[in-house]
């Protein structure tokens, strides 16, 4: 993984927290963004109505297939890569509309530098997440490799390895602890600018909203997952007015239920993959406990370790492949930001908002 940048900047005091969460309970705040009344050329809502129908899309094509899908590395793979291709089409849309920064209001230079900053802050937390579970998963190797040999001792070793992963994989993490506030930050920004006398600058804030939508669901559902806490995930009330309202709301129905589901079940973890190991660990630990014989290996023996084996493989290559997938998103926020806080006319908006000396930015390992 390449380094993250990371970074400190002075947050808002968080809201108590509440389970579920429904953030919108006196009603929707967005419809002073709505199109409505504005004169808005066909050109300019056939690019609204195409982009909001891609993110209808995007959102659908995460409806889980099967109940055994959740939740699993893969699908959280296919979240963040949806996520990545809605901030790419925020990018494009901008171009379609022809709306350089330069013609852009400072409110809406805020509204992109608020959310990004803590799109940052979370994946630098998300990181962090994999870092631990890939260090978590190096006593998982080595006891594996310790229940290949042919010694008592071996077997020691390998039970010793076998319970420090036990230890460690259920301990928590407090930066994806951290993540919950962060959350929260986010969810009070969503209310989203007035925008007067500019139909491109409110299709541009309307598209904004369905991806901070998309973007707060999905790291809601992270961020529940690593911590092991349905708590941690966010019930969202979006309006009906917005095309992609529906497919939102049976996706986040289904799989906020899931992940609930789940944990009322008495799971640790809501991922397929670490259920897994954490069971075969169970099930293998009483046959090596005390170093027993290992001269005497059972056909058992042999197939669960045999899948251990496979089981830690399927983990490692999972969370390798969603580390990427995070990383990517990452390049992206961060280069988006850097092109806005480029941008001649981001300066007023940028002190405005204290995004300018207060940002310790550095590149970390």
């Amino acid at each position: 993984m390449f380094s993250l940048l990371q970074y400190s900047i002075k947050m808002g005091r968080p809201q108590d927290p509440h389970h579920p969460r429904s953030f919108f309970p006196f009603g929707n705040p967005f419809r002073v963004i709505a199109p409505k009344g504005s004169h808005m050329s066909p050109q300019l809502r056939a690019l609204l109505q195409a982009f909001e129908a891609r993110l209808t899309d995007r959102l659908s094509k995460l409806m889980l297939k099967s109940k055994e899908e959740t939740l699993s590395l893969s699908w959280m793979t296919k979240a963040m890569e949806s996520l990545l291709d809605s901030y790419n089409d925020i990018r494009t849309l901008i171009s379609d509309l022809e709306l350089p920064v330069s013609d852009w209001d400072d409110k809406w230079i805020e509204v992109y530098l608020d959310i990004s900053r803590k799109v940052l802050d979370i994946c630098n937390a998300f990181s962090s997440e994999f870092s631990r579970l890939n260090t978590c998963n190096l006593s998982l190797k080595y006891a594996l490799h310790n229940l290949d040999g042919t010694s008592s001792k071996l077997f020691v070793r390998a039970c010793s390895s076998l319970d420090d992963w036990k230890q460690h994989i259920h301990s928590m993490n407090p930066r994806i602890e951290k993540c919950s506030t962060i959350l929260d930050n986010l969810m009070r920004s969503l209310d989203l600018p007035k925008v007067k006398n500019s139909a491109k600058g409110k299709i541009l804030m309307q598209a904004m909203y369905g991806v901070k939508v998309q973007t707060a669901f999905v790291c809601s559902v992270f961020t529940a997952a690593f911590s092991g806490s349905p708590k941690k995930l966010i019930d969202l009330d979006v309006a009906d007015m917005y095309s992609w309202a529906p497919a939102f709301s049976r996706l986040q129905s289904l799989i906020n239920d899931e992940i609930r589901t789940n944990f009322s079940n008495g799971k640790f973890s809501v991922l397929i993959e670490l259920e897994v190991v954490d069971a075969i660990v169970k099930e293998l630990n009483p046959s090596i406990q005390g170093g027993a014989d290992a001269t005497v290996q059972t056909e058992s023996l042999l197939k669960t370790v045999e899948e251990l084996g496979k089981a830690e493989e399927k983990l490692s290559k999972g969370l390798d492949l969603l580390a990427k997938g995070v990383d990517q998103f990452f390049k992206v926020v961060l280069t988006s930001r850097s092109d806005l806080l480029s941008a001649p006319s981001s300066a007023k908006a940028v002190k405005n908002c204290g995004f300018g000396g207060n940002a310790n930015l550095k590149v970390v390992s």
